[in-house]
């Protein structure tokens, strides 16, 4: 739940009156992850914004709209792809406290991470921004796959770099995550595992660390109801379970085939044949020493990076290859459409452009009663057919012309317009006004897929290739899906 981002060195001071939160700019330093913005705050209307008013359709987080706090995908002004989590209304009643927590959380900065970018606090609303992952979540890949298992390479992976990270965030003072588990671990651009900044800070006013089932809580959670730098060892090693099982079993059934030795009961059957006895033996041991009843028996972040490093045989070789991923994007294009964007054969866009003319526009684009047949409003409507003229014989510049005169007078609105001014800047080399014109589509038709392929096709264009990858695939998942209903 990615992308790059500006280097920017300003962050913004808090202060709070009358519920009404201000910013000011302020030097904050971004440690290992220089190409990150520091921390900020945002205000509510640039998030509406940037998910088009928390529309349904931007939800990414695996447990649907109805869950207590959703997470959804955005894009800001700056046309960068965040994750934008949404608390209940009832989290986090005191506005300081959370904002203390999130920008205390917002100053980690490390590759092993979903960084931290910002908060909003306004009113009612708590919102956390952070760094988009395009690949979703260990629980996809490991329990829900549906083209190939996940490989036991890149599982041993998995486990290391959330050891790292772990490892990372105790070093900054960070030692509490909450109920860490298989969702909270996401893939980025590269398919590397990151783990979420959401956990690092506590889930709701009345300080439950845990939503999981019982079966998987800490035994001293259970007794006092407080999560402990412990209680993170021992959900770790649930999560070593789960990536030696491919299934989340609860750690006491675990323990109990563990004890009687029962450990091809324990493993998953997918990976036959890529498991040596040292290395399962291994992560056997380590899973129980961190699934041990007394707390003070476990191992911490550092001991577990020092196990987990030589059980990486396959280091060399990039996560994306392991994950047998398209690096930046998984799913490619396969309508014509779709591969003429990924080609960024323009002639081609073009054609398909001209011969789908204006058919999806229906539903979206403004119908006129009879009262506004003016002589204007005529005037707009010539506008937009000599526009199509000049599309169609391919002269660009005067279509773009025509195209904003019928834009500027504001009475209709049309994503096709947007869309054949959108190719008509990129035929003239402006991609960033073909950029601005596809998101204007999209705005008014949003699960448009042209709008996203001509993004695509203008963020290639501005050399913002993780980017291009993103919107090439939510237009093709959009195709997808227009095709089979």
């Amino acid at each position: 739940m990615g992308c790059k981002f500006s280097r920017l060195c300003s962050c913004c001071c808090v202060t709070e009156s009358n519920g009404v939160i201000a910013e000011s700019h302020n030097v904050e330093e971004a440690d290992e992850r220089s190409d990150l913005p520091s921390f900020r705050v945002f205000s509510i209307n640039q998030l509406k914004l940037a998910t088009l008013g928390f529309s349904v359709e931007n939800i990414v987080s695996e447990h649907g709209e109805k869950a207590p706090n959703v997470v959804y995908k955005g894009e800001l002004q700056n046309n960068k792809w965040v994750a934008i989590k949404r608390f209940d209304r009832s989290a986090w009643p005191d506005s300081r406290q959370f904002l203390e927590e999130a920008r205390a959380v917002g100053q980690l900065r490390n590759p092993r991470l979903a960084n931290l970018l910002g908060c909003c606090c306004e009113g009612d609303e708590r919102l956390l921004v952070a760094e988009f992952m395009p690949h979703e979540t260990l629980a996809k890949h490991l329990f829900h796959w549906e083209t190939q298992p996940m490989k036991w390479a890149m599982r041993l992976r998995v486990a290391l770099y959330l050891a790292e990270a772990l490892e990372y965030c105790t070093s900054q003072g960070r030692t509490l995550y909450h109920d860490l588990h298989a969702y909270r671990i996401l893939f980025d651009d590269d398919a590397n595992p990151r783990l979420s900044c959401f956990g690092l800070m506590k889930n709701s006013r009345d300080g439950k660390s845990y939503s999981t089932n019982l079966a998987f809580t800490p035994p001293e959670y259970l007794r006092t109801g407080r999560v402990t730098p412990e209680s993170v060892m021992y959900s770790f090693g649930a999560l070593l379970l789960d990536l030696l099982s491919g299934k989340h079993i609860p750690p006491s059934h675990a323990l109990d085939l563990i004890r009687d030795r029962n450990l091809q009961m324990l493993t998953d059957s997918c990976l036959e044949g890529q498991i040596s006895n040292e290395d399962g033996t291994e992560l056997v041991r380590l899973a129980t020493k961190c699934l041990q009843y007394e707390p003070r028996d476990r191992p911490n972040p550092t001991l577990l990076v020092t196990a987990l490093r030589p059980l990486q045989k396959e280091a060399e070789v990039p996560s994306h290859v392991l994950m047998c991923m398209q690096q930046g994007g998984p799913i490619m294009p396969t309508t014509p459409l779709g591969d003429a964007c990924l080609r960024r054969d323009l002639t081609a866009i073009h054609e398909i452009l001209e011969n789908l003319a204006y058919k999806d526009d229906e539903g979206t684009a403004t119908e006129l009663s009879f009262h506004m047949w003016t002589n204007q409003m005529q005037d707009t409507l010539n506008s937009k057919k000599k526009g199509d003229v000049a599309f169609r014989h391919k002269e660009f510049k005067a279509a773009i012309d025509y195209y904003t005169q019928f834009i500027d007078v504001g009475t209709m609105v049309s994503p096709t317009v947007y869309a054949r001014r959108s190719l008509s800047h990129l035929m003239n080399d402006n991609p960033q006004e073909a950029l601005n014109d596809a998101v204007q589509a999209q705005v008014i038709s949003p699960l448009w897929h042209i709008a996203s392929y001509l993004q695509a096709v203008a963020l290639f264009a501005l050399g913002r290739e993780n980017e291009a990858q993103i919107a090439l695939k939510e237009g093709s998942v959009l195709e997808e899906k227009k095709i089979i209903t």
